[in-house]
């Protein structure tokens, strides 16, 4: 089996909706690397609907704009915020019905690093997208945040 990985690299509190292992009404979000693709497990909760019985579209972008960016973190080992995002929902994704997400650096130019992301319902492409994920050192990602990078964040800001 291969390794999980999920928010608390960033600290047992981390915060983030997508992938923040504690996160009250989060995706809680965890991936593995398949060869050169970073993979995701995902039910859709009836508490993430929009129409009955299917995901709302924000939230479904959300959860490929979590993979794309894991996609960085797993692969690259690298931070990278998203700068830039083309979507496509194919096909509704049902709530209840497992989702397999998954996520592939399709360029990386040192600076950017393009990804496509598709998302898998009952073996049918429900969504496809490109997302552009810019990379961060420690002083660009402070200057993004506002803030002081967490130290847990440090080993990806360089």
């Amino acid at each position: 089996m291969s390794q999980l990985h999920d928010g608390s690299i960033f600290g047992p509190a981390h915060p983030c909706f997508g992938c923040g292992p504690v996160h009250p009404i989060g995706l809680r979000l965890a991936f593995e690397r398949e060869g050169d693709e970073v993979v995701t497990r995902y039910v859709p909760s009836e508490l993430f609907q929009g129409p009955p019985g299917i995901m709302h579209g924000g939230l479904v972008t959300t959860l490929a704009d979590e993979i794309a960016a894991w996609t960085v973190i797993v692969l690259k080992d690298r931070l990278g915020f998203t700068s830039h995002l083309e979507a496509r929902l194919k096909r509704p994704v049902r709530i209840g019905v497992p989702v397999i997400g998954r996520g592939k650096i399709l360029e990386d130019d040192g600076e950017v690093v393009r990804i496509a992301v598709k998302l898998l319902q009952d073996g049918a492409q429900a969504f496809k997208g490109e997302f552009e994920f810019t990379l961060m050192d420690r002083a660009a990602a402070e200057r993004f945040l506002g803030t002081p990078v967490p130290a847990t964040w440090e080993r990806f800001a360089r």
